[in-house]
């Protein structure tokens, strides 16, 4: 279900000119990744664009030509051999220091369900309810370290309005960490709208629906990346589970991972060709959606009323937690979702 679409710079302190003044330039490529990163440069099979390869992927797909280039791992260091003794020290580690093994941990959990309007959902309450049990008692979340947003809250600061949903999100991120783990899930409507910054692949901006999106709007993607991605810094993690219409890139993030009908994940470079950096600060972000930019999700009486999306997302993390396999997850979380969307249609 969907509901219908809503429609300084500072001043530079003088300097003396330099012999030499480097001169201005708009690169194509956002600026190299921060050291750790592990980030490479490869060139499309089809049309020869540079294009940024995320670690670990075996392949990236170009979203000028929309041509899939495979990559060959690279290997891996070897071991520094020291003359003087004759033995094997280990290879010199590069990048920042580890982040710290036992980090803080923060959670905003937002379901909507629009009640007593021509845009009721059933069960995204429900969605957040089940997702901050997950939390609490399989991930050792303090309850004090989740903020709750639904109709249900009697403190005025936590109804899912569009201002408390922007404070939650800046308040996540506030003080952020190296080894911090941070969640960001919401349950609701969602839309587009046309983007004129020239940012989007497809020309439209993904959007969140607060319960008082008619009066107040809606909050767009690039805010969203602004306050959720930009400021996550090295060592910390972010994990955003979006259950929503036209949710595919509901984080602006520079790249997208599909799993093709033979089962292979392939990468899409979302990056904006104007050159705007849409990635971390060095952190890990990562973005599960309901369904892609231009797709509905559907709200089913699965689960007592539960939408698919998080209702398949509870059941694998409890089936593949225990083998702590995120690839394995991955996997069981596409064919589960995959299943019982069959089942409904």
């Amino acid at each position: 279900q969907q509901p219908p679409s809503t429609a300084a710079t500072p001043p530079h302190a003088q300097r003396r000119p330099e012999p030499n003044p480097p001169t201005k330039s708009h690169p194509r490529l956002p600026p190299p990744p921060a050291a750790g990163e592990m980030m490479m440069l490869v060139n499309c099979s089809g049309c020869r664009t540079a294009l940024q390869l995320p670690h670990g992927a075996p392949c990236i797909r170009c979203s000028i030509c929309g041509a899939v280039t495979n990559v060959a791992a690279p290997p891996a260091p070897g071991p520094v051999v020291d003359p003087a003794r004759g033995a094997q020290a280990p290879a010199p580690a590069w990048g920042p220091p580890p982040p710290a093994a036992h980090g803080r941990k923060r959670a905003v959990i937002c379901g909507i369900s629009y009640r007593f309007s021509r845009h009721e959902l059933k069960g995204c309450i429900n969605d957040a309810k089940c997702m901050r049990h997950l939390l609490t008692t399989r991930f050792r979340f303090p309850d004090d370290s989740i903020i709750m947003l639904t109709e249900e809250q009697t403190d005025p600061y936590k109804i899912p309005t569009k201002h408390n949903i922007r404070m939650a999100m800046y308040w996540l991120l506030q003080g952020c960490q190296p080894g911090d783990s941070l969640v960001f899930h919401y349950s609701g409507h969602g839309a587009q709208q046309r983007s004129y910054s020239g940012d989007e692949v497809d020309g439209m901006d993904e959007t969140l629906c607060p319960l008082d999106f008619e009066t107040q709007g809606m909050i767009v993607d690039d805010e969203i990346n602004a306050a959720l991605v930009r400021p996550l810094p090295h060592g910390a993690k972010l994990h955003a589970l979006i259950d929503a219409c036209h949710s595919g890139t509901a984080l602006d993030l520079p790249f997208l991972c599909r799993m093709s009908r033979t089962g292979q994940y392939v990468w899409e470079d979302h990056r904006p060709r104007s050159g705007v950096w849409k990635g971390t600060s060095g952190g890990e972000a990562i973005s599960f959606s309901g369904c892609d930019d231009n797709q509905t999700s559907a709200d089913t009486s699965v689960s007592s009323g539960l939408l698919i999306l998080s209702t398949v997302f509870v059941i694998i993390i409890r089936i593949s937690l225990a083998n702590h396999a995120f690839m394995q997850f991955i996997t069981l979380f596409y064919y589960f979702l995959s299943k019982v969307c069959f089942t409904l249609l």
